[in-house]
C-alpha cells in the first residue's frame, strides 16, 4: 500500500495545493490554517488506514481467541483516531451535520 502523505514535504505541498482553493481557506482563523488542517488529517488518517490493512487485520484474522479482544480494542484506538482527523477539519463538517 503505498503512502502518499509520508513525509513533510508532502505534506507541505498538499497543504500549499490547498491554501489556493478560495473554499478552503475562508475557512481560516487566526490561529489556524484550514489547509494544513486538511492536509495533516489526511496524513493521518492514511497513516492509521495503512496501520489497520498492514497490520491490525492481519493479526485479528490469524490470531486465537485469546488475543482477538486486545487486537479489537487496538482497532477501535485507530477507529477513535480516523474519526477525530475526519471530524477536525471544518471544510469537512457537514458529515457530522445532523
Amino acid at each position: 500500500m503505498t503512502r502518499y502523505l509520508k513525509d513533510f514535504k508532502k505534506v507541505k505541498a498538499l497543504a500549499e495545493k490547498l491554501e489556493k482553493l478560495q473554499s478552503v481557506s475562508k475557512l481560516d482563523t487566526q490561529n489556524e490554517k484550514e489547509a494544513w488542517t486538511l492536509a495533516h488529517s489526511f496524513a493521518d488518517i492514511e497513516e492509521s488506514i495503512q496501520k489497520i490493512n498492514k497490520d491490525l487485520f492481519p493479526r485479528l484474522i490469524s490470531s486465537d481467541e485469546s488475543e482477538i479482544n486486545d487486537i479489537l480494542l487496538e482497532i477501535g484506538e485507530e477507529y477513535r483516531h480516523l474519526l477525530y482527523h475526519i471530524n477536525d477539519p471544518k471544510f469537512f463538517k457537514y458529515l457530522s451535520d445532523k
